[in-house]
């Protein structure tokens, strides 16, 4: 998950030959650990065929304790579409983490940021001469703009208000909490979210 740490060596060793740096969602086997440099290292197995040695910061999982809160906090601390892979990753990683519900909200919030961002660069890029012209739907260039593609690489799905030419967060993680984490706080807050999404799309 840390890309920062993520470097794959020849050896269990901060000075060692490196053959890679892995991104972010590479899952590995872990074989053996060792320690050198003041640090710990897994000597880990990358399918389909790498192989080597990775300081143990770099990795989280469910196989070690504390990893969930390690990660939560990694979350907190990053910005930009890496907070947004982060968040993705922990909700993956741990779904039955306590602290689940505050990360989806936190992850509906920061794609319903960046829903109102990429509306101004569709503003900006799709040519409104040439979506006349073709024929197609507005909406489906809209639907189609190319700055999506990471996002729904995750999962996230952005809908589309033709009316004010703007996209907004489906919402679907604030459902989540509603629906596994009713008692929790954050529950009410995600009530909130989805109630002023609800406006937002009906608002003419």
């Amino acid at each position: 998950m840390d890309e920062t740490l993520s470097v794959l060596r020849l050896k269990p060793s901060l000075f060692a030959d490196s053959s890679q740096r892995m991104r972010r969602g590479r899952k590995v086997q872990i074989l053996s650990v060792a320690e050198a440099d003041g640090v710990k290292f897994y000597r880990v197995a990358a399918p389909p065929t790498s192989s080597g040695w990775v300081q143990a910061d770099a990795v989280f999982g469910k196989f070690r304790s504390g990893d969930a809160e390690r990660l939560a906090r990694l979350v907190q601390a990053s910005s930009g579409f890496d907070q947004i892979e982060l968040a993705s990753s922990f909700l993956e990683v741990f779904p039955g983490s306590p602290l689940q519900p505050s990360v989806l909200l936190l992850y509906g919030d920061l794609l319903e940021e960046i829903a109102a961002k990429l509306s101004k660069d569709a503003a900006s890029r799709l040519d409104r001469r040439e979506m006349a012209a073709s024929g197609a739907p507005m909406h489906s260039y809209y639907l189609n703009f190319v700055m999506l593609d990471r996002y729904r690489k995750l999962g996230a799905v952005f809908v589309f208000d033709p009316g004010m030419r703007a996209y907004h967060y489906d919402g679907a993680s604030w459902r989540e909490i509603i629906s596994r984490f009713p008692g929790a706080p954050e529950a009410a807050e995600a009530q909130k979210r989805l109630d002023s999404l609800k406006l937002k799309m009906e608002k003419k």
